[in-house]
């Protein structure tokens, strides 16, 4: 015998669900610019300088021959290219995984700018979350994608959004 409650039960899930995805508001253009803006700032200015500064120290105990061939080798642009892309890569992983995860979706610029980023279903992002939308970032003219309508793609393709939080 079928429950005669059920349809019932079924409106009540969706309007409890609509009503959770209701109560946020999702964050405007400029202030997802701004994120981007002071973020890569930081990233750029700050997190850039020390980890090169490490990297290199590291690498100036570990395999002097090697640093002392980038340093004076004639036609080394493509390995220091490389290189340089390499801690960029690496920083976007560490300071967007990090800062979201550890900080409850918040990194500097969107602290800032008052928003924070969450689950598309309102949950707290976890690792998982923070680490796909950190690569997702990594995707070439990704930042272009806030000009779709549907948000950026590291939003969309991992289920989540950045909302204002104040």
């Amino acid at each position: 015998m079928q429950d005669q409650n059920l349809p019932t039960q079924q409106a009540s899930a969706l309007a409890d669900e609509l009503e959770l995805f209701d109560q946020y508001e999702e964050a405007s253009t400029g202030q997802r610019f701004a994120n981007f803006f002071v973020d890569n700032l930081l990233m750029r200015f700050g997190l850039t300088y020390v980890t090169g500064y490490s990297i290199g120290y590291i690498l100036g105990n570990i395999a002097p021959e090697y640093m002392m061939e980038l340093a004076y080798k004639e036609d080394n642009s493509i390995d220091l290219l490389l290189f340089g892309y390499g801690i960029g890569l690496f920083n976007y992983l560490i300071y967007y995984t990090i800062c979201e995860k550890v900080f409850k979706g918040y990194t500097l610029g969107k602290l800032l700018s008052g928003t924070r980023a969450i689950r598309a279903d309102g949950g707290e992002l976890t690792f998982k979350d923070a680490f796909l939308r950190s690569l997702c970032r990594l995707v070439p003219f990704e930042q272009f994608s806030i000009w779709s309508g549907n948000g950026l793609w590291h939003d969309s393709w991992t289920k989540t959004r950045v909302v204002k939080a104040r």
